[in-house]
């Protein structure tokens, strides 16, 4: 028999070293590339606008957002990453590997906020309810919506502006620059007043700002959404017969006192151009930002010869209506009896 060639040592070391070396090479590109990193600490990683690549990384590493930092690194430096750094508002995935984080942060995709937002009051409040869902701050935006020139731009004063925001849920980035938005805003107010509503606001003889102040009033009255037809018919009625509105909600807005539960005499003699038991017609804005209900149904109020209302002594949030003051009278006793009988006095 012959003998078999046997193979040299230095080449199976030399074997074993490319075996190494290759293995070494493979692992780190897979865990570089393809293994799972991004950890469930956060649900989403912020960048804002001007970020470097090295922040980037700082907030990467301070919020444990990836398991291995150091992969991650290497990773976006071989995609190019760190000359690619976009703001926004990034969704992460637990279990998602470096190659399509760093893709995702690359390309801008970034997750749309839901915002939504209703019952909102004052413009301070709307101003940090921005700044909770956005980039700038409450300041950025308080400024903008107090600014005359930018309502007057669209079409507003800076009393009845916020009118412009009708409550309701967008979708928006998060780093959307404050200007932007509001014209985002402005958009859907102009899809939101169609031919059928404009219409509808010129039968009664009121802009859509002005439909929007006494939406407002109607919805601080009513704790019914089945009821505020009639309660805009009420109101509708007076301003048609050159009545003082006498809206308790437009008191309690001069007050600036919200905890008020039962409007007092003291009250009424607030001097406010908002107080409509002093100062004739509607306020020189919403008291608060009203709903598309309470605009519907202002636009679609129902028509009867009510001019007063009361609210009901059950304290079922419904009120009892009349066209004269003797009835009215006796729907207030009843229900400030029943105040009393409660023990509320202020």
């Amino acid at each position: 028999m012959e003998n078999k060639k046997r193979i040299p040592n230095w080449l199976k070391i030399i074997a074993l070293l490319i075996f190494i070396i290759g293995g070494y090479f493979g692992w780190t590109a897979y865990t570089t590339f393809l293994a799972s990193n991004v950890t469930d600490n956060q649900k989403y990683l912020y960048i804002n606008t001007g970020d470097t690549y090295l922040q980037v990384l700082q907030k990467i590493k301070d919020q444990k957002i990836v398991e291995d930092p150091n992969s991650f690194d290497r990773a976006a430096k071989y995609q190019n990453y760190t000359e690619s750094v976009k703001p926004g508002r990034y969704a992460l995935t637990p279990g998602m590997n470096n190659r399509r984080f760093i893709g995702n942060l690359r390309g801008g995709y970034q997750d749309a906020v839901k915002f939504r937002f209703e019952n909102i009051r004052l413009k301070e409040n709307f101003a940090g309810k921005l700044a909770e869902n956005f980039e700038a701050d409450s300041i950025t935006f308080l400024k903008l919506l107090n600014d005359e020139n930018l309502a007057k731009s669209y079409g507003f004063t800076k009393d009845n502006f916020i009118a412009m925001f009708i409550p309701n849920t967008y979708e928006l980035y998060w780093n959307t620059a404050p200007e932007k938005l509001f014209a985002r805003f402005h958009d859907e107010w102009k899809k939101f007043w169609t031919k059928d509503r404009l219409a509808k606001a010129k039968a009664i003889n009121l802009t859509p700002q002005e439909v929007s102040s006494l939406a407002a009033i109607v919805k601080g009255e009513a704790l019914h959404k089945d009821e505020m037809p009639a309660i805009a018919g009420l109101y509708l009625n007076r301003l048609q017969k050159g009545m003082l509105l006498q809206a308790d909600p437009t008191v309690i807005f001069a007050t600036q006192d919200f905890t008020i539960r039962r409007v007092l005499n003291k009250h009424l003699r607030t001097d406010n151009p908002y107080n409509t038991y002093i100062y004739k017609g509607l306020p020189p804005g919403p008291i608060m930002m009203p709903s598309i209900v309470a605009i519907d149904a202002v636009l679609n109020y129902k028509h009867h010869d009510y001019i007063y209302m009361c609210a009901k002594e059950d304290f079922s949030g419904y009120h009892a209506f009349a066209t004269n003051v003797a009835e009215h009278q006796i729907n207030a006793r009843k229900f400030q009896k029943a105040l009393d009988e409660r023990n509320i006095k202020k």
